[in-house]
């Protein structure tokens, strides 16, 4: 039976912290945790490190997990930040389950502040239900880190220096939303029925950017979800490759009309037009039309279909079903 810990700012649940809910836990027992957060916003820097763990908020809107590092700032020796150091949530453990709660970054559009991370997320078998992920540049990473950094020290953060291990990761009826790249990684990553907001900072912007390690059968999975935005017409691409075999396959996506028609950009490497595996089936809306995209996306067929279930996508080894 999971222990359950209720985390209330007025000081009427055990803890009024998540992070020290967390610190609570005993190292040495792995049994299942449910932290009950209640309405509240928690401005608080979480790292989960103990598997086996479960947020449930009290109401997906009112439950909200905020912080507001950023790349750009300067740290006490001068550095820069960086992308991997400004996280609000980092979860670094398997079997890691969000309900029903809102996780932010509150720092500000990456025209401002450059990359902001709300959610890193690097582990495996983890589900995120009903919630929200709120943010600019670099909302959600869905780790692994790709082998090797471009810049010196791009990858500054918890994982610098850590083995790469893939993970799969299930988003359902999730809300997420930001301005460049707001999804990014390496996982295995199943998203369903979500709704995956634009944001406008006055330049063209890009949802995804998928690092997908070379060898790795799947990538990003976005099914029936919904692409909106407070974007004009036709400035969005849908991904764009961080590494050159990335992976994202849309099926049965509604596409609002700040989807430029061409969908995708290579980000200038040709590499990824042969490595790279971006496709799509049944997009639909008015920037859903596969007619502008270029020759290197794919278009599926029905019979392609099954190879892109949920089932096919998580199951690996174990045969994981969430």
């Amino acid at each position: 039976m999971a222990m359950i810990l209720h985390i209330a700012q007025d000081g009427r649940g055990d803890f009024s912290s998540i992070q020290a809910a967390l610190d609570s836990l005993p190292a040495d027992n792995q049994d299942e945790v449910l932290l009950h957060i209640h309405n509240g916003t928690y401005k608080e820097r979480v790292t989960v490190r103990r598997p086996h763990v479960t947020f449930q908020g009290e109401s997906r809107d009112n439950t909200i997990l905020t912080y507001d590092l950023y790349a750009l700032m300067k740290m006490p020796d001068g550095e820069k930040r960086g992308t991997f150091r400004s996280y609000s949530c980092f979860i670094d453990a398997d079997d890691f389950t969000a309900r029903n709660l809102t996780f932010e970054n509150s720092s500000g559009p990456g025209t401002l502040v450059g990359q902001a991370l709300a959610l890193y997320v690097d582990g495996d078998r983890i589900v995120f239900d009903n919630c929200r992920m709120l943010g600019g540049q670099d909302t959600l990473f869905t780790a692994p880190l790709p082998p090797k950094e471009v810049e010196q020290r791009g990858f500054a953060g918890p994982k610098e220096f850590a083995p790469r291990r893939p993970g799969r990761h299930y988003y359902r009826n999730c809300y997420i939303e930001g301005d460049v790249d707001f999804i990014f990684g390496g996982a295995a990553a199943y998203f369903e029925g979500c709704e995956i907001h634009s944001k406008y900072t006055g330049h063209d912007s890009f949802v995804t950017a998928a690092s997908t390690p070379e060898g790795q059968t799947y990538g990003y999975v976005m099914k029936n979800c919904h692409f909106t935005s407070d974007c004009p017409p036709q400035v969005t691409y849908l991904g764009r490759p961080w590494r050159e075999y990335a992976k994202t396959v849309l099926i049965d996506c509604q596409m609002d009309a700040h989807i430029r028609p061409e969908g995708w950009h290579d980000w200038n490497k040709p590499e990824a037009h042969t490595h790279a595996f971006y496709a799509e089936y049944g997009s639909f809306g008015p920037g859903g039309d596969m007619s502008g995209r270029p020759d290197w996306i794919k278009r599926l067929t029905e019979k392609d279909l099954p190879l892109y279930s949920k089932e096919k996508v998580l199951s690996g080894c174990d045969g994981w079903n969430p």
